[in-house]
């Protein structure tokens, strides 16, 4: 069974609609796919309605952006009842958040930079009621004619060095993964690899409710796979895997979606955890 529990669409940061990814999906052969848009669960409904009557199960997912002692940390939730209340005040606190941020970033562009850009700029890059972040800026300054490319911007202004620069004001990964699993969701660490300080960090996210790490991901090297599988097993979680797609690899021209090295028993854990947890309920 192909699987890929790691796919953002256009109501975040991915190139395609919810219906296109689900047909890149089936040409990619997957049978298995987990949606997992930034603060954003709008693609959900309109995949599984647009794939009903086609060969691909769509699973309910999220990836929560955190913060934690300077850290970046994203917390990837499955099969979480996405009507709960609390789970649903998440979203919109993050969506809040979000709005905030860049509206703080607009001016400070205008004031400091001379880089005039608009929300609407920006709102319109993603589907209507999506998540904007972070590309959609570096790519509004861009088009505004203040940088040359998407990486210079992000170079110049989209980062903590930069003075128009703003950190979200997001939950911690502790928030994210107990809204996660109160919500009847498995929590689990998103390439962690990109956290220092991960090891520990898993410790402590457990006490809220964690219950997997992704060891499969595309920037993860066969050696790093193996290094959180084994801290996987050490600590009783399970493992998860995904392309983590955006858009099409720009540099050899094929959809990255649906790779094949995710091991098809991981669909098979995820399963079993979600049963656990219910019976455990």
């Amino acid at each position: 069974m192909k699987v890929d529990l790691h796919i953002h669409t256009s109501y975040s940061d991915g190139a395609f609609s919810p219906e296109k990814i689900v047909d890149t999906a089936i040409d990619a052969g997957l049978e298995v796919i987990a949606i997992t848009d930034h603060d954003n669960v709008l693609s959900h409904g309109i995949a599984k309605e647009y794939a009903k009557d086609k060969p691909l199960e769509i699973i309910p997912g999220v990836e929560i952006n955190t913060l934690y002692k300077g850290y970046e940390v994203h917390i990837l939730g499955y099969f979480m009842d996405l009507n709960n209340s609390d789970f649903q005040k998440l979203i919109k606190s993050q969506q809040q958040a979000r709005i905030k941020q860049t509206k703080e970033i607009i001016t400070l562009l205008a004031k400091r930079a001379g880089i005039k850009i608009t929300l609407d700029s920006l709102l319109k890059q993603v589907a209507e009621g999506g998540s904007i972040g972070r590309p959609h800026i570096a790519k509004a300054i861009t088009n505004a004619g203040g940088t040359s490319s998407v990486i210079e911007a992000y170079n110049k202004y989209i980062n903590d060095d930069s003075n128009v620069y703003v950190q979200r004001k997001t939950v911690t990964p502790f928030d994210a993964v107990e809204v996660i699993y109160d919500a009847g969701g498995i929590p689990v660490f998103a390439h962690p690899y990109d956290v220092d300080i991960a090891d520990q960090l898993t410790k402590e996210m457990m006490n809220f409710g964690l219950r997997g790490l992704e060891a499969y991901h595309r920037k993860h090297s066969p050696a790093i796979i193996e290094y959180f599988s084994t801290l996987a097993e050490k600590y009783g979680l399970i493992i998860t895997g995904g392309s983590d797609f955006h858009a099409p690899n720009p540099n050899n021209g094929n959809i990255i979606m649906g790779k094949n090295f995710i091991p098809e028993w991981i669909y098979d854990e995820l399963i079993k955890e979600k049963r656990r947890m219910d019976l455990a309920r």
